[in-house]
């Protein structure tokens, strides 16, 4: 027993000594905002399923109306099984606050619907808790709206 306790407690000490980077939280939450700009921008271009796929998190949890959690694998599933040629979605975030890891944060704003058969539009709001990737990437852990917010000026 002796021995384990010589051999851990020089790591214990570097564990102690080493200083860890600290995160500007300002640049992660910026990075945050503009992950969530380019999800709306690719929902815009190139359809709501694509940019879903591109930014959930393998284990990433979808809160719909009138049904449980969908998660992770499942919820993937539910995204491919989509239509999405009848409208386009987009959304502007309004705000969010990130960790003080910088490793997680959220984003809110409002969302909308635009149909293409006549144009009719229908707003929402919505928040989406994102994680940083190890490749620096964000993507997102938990999206949900509610629908019905009314003319947006």
């Amino acid at each position: 027993m002796k021995s384990l306790f010589l051999i851990v407690l020089p790591f214990l000490f570097i564990a102690c000594k080493t200083k860890i980077k600290p995160v500007d939280i300002g640049v992660a939450k910026l990075s945050m905002m503009e992950a969530d700009r380019a999800f709306s921008k690719m929902s815009e271009e190139k359809g709501m399923k694509a940019a879903f796929l591109e930014y959930i998190d393998s284990n990433g949890v979808l809160l719909r109306p009138n049904t449980h959690p969908i998660i992770g694998g499942e919820a993937i599933y539910y995204i491919t099984q989509g239509e999405d040629s009848t409208y386009s979605m987009t959304w502007d975030p309004q705000g969010g606050n990130v960790a003080q890891s910088g490793e997680m944060g959220f984003t809110y704003g409002i969302y909308s619907i635009k149909t293409k058969k006549d144009s009719s539009v229908q707003y929402g709001t919505y928040v989406s808790v994102w994680r940083r990737q190890p490749d620096g990437k964000w993507k997102f852990m938990l999206d949900t709206g509610n629908e019905g917010i009314g003319e947006v000026e």
